[in-house]
């Protein structure tokens, strides 16, 4: 048997924050602005899990009004996702990730990105696409006020 799920976030980008991308820090001017450290490519990635199996979303497993997820760790999140019980029987087929900014570039950062969520997600490489598009300056990634992700998983029983 296999579910997909599908996830999409969007966080804006401020100053005073560091921008994370599946855990990897990116040299930018400005960071996204959230509760946790507003991984905006994990946090698609968590909710295309969370919904292939129906469990719901991101802010029912970690709402943002719990001070235990100030500042935390997205990448510890996705762990904890993963080792939820519901999720016992399953596994990653393969997941297909998109972040859609304007700036920074993200090349350079691909393979870490890619290592970092298949290291969590206990796959192989090769089951983990990363990538990355602009919006041609359209809409509020091309003005730069923010970052968005998507995220289709497939899981296997």
């Amino acid at each position: 048997m296999i579910r997909i799920g599908q996830g999409y976030d969007v966080h804006r980008l401020t100053e005073g924050r560091k921008l994370i991308l599946c855990g990897v820090p990116v040299p930018h001017p400005t960071g996204l602005y959230g509760h946790s450290d507003a991984d905006v490519a994990v946090h698609a990635l968590i909710d295309a899990i969370l919904g292939a199996l129906a469990l719901g979303d991101i802010g029912r497993f970690f709402p943002d009004t719990d001070p235990a997820y100030k500042d935390a760790d997205s990448l510890k999140l996705l762990g904890a996702v993963m080792r939820d019980p519901r999720l016992a029987d399953w596994r990653i087929g393969n997941i297909d990730l998109t972040i859609v900014a304007q700036k920074p570039k993200l090349l350079d950062y691909n393979l870490a990105m890619r290592t970092n969520l298949a290291r969590v997600l206990t796959v192989p490489l090769d089951r983990v696409s990363v990538k990355a598009t602009t919006t041609e300056k359209l809409g509020f990634e091309g003005r730069e006020e923010g970052i968005s992700a998507m995220c289709v998983a497939l899981l296997e029983r």
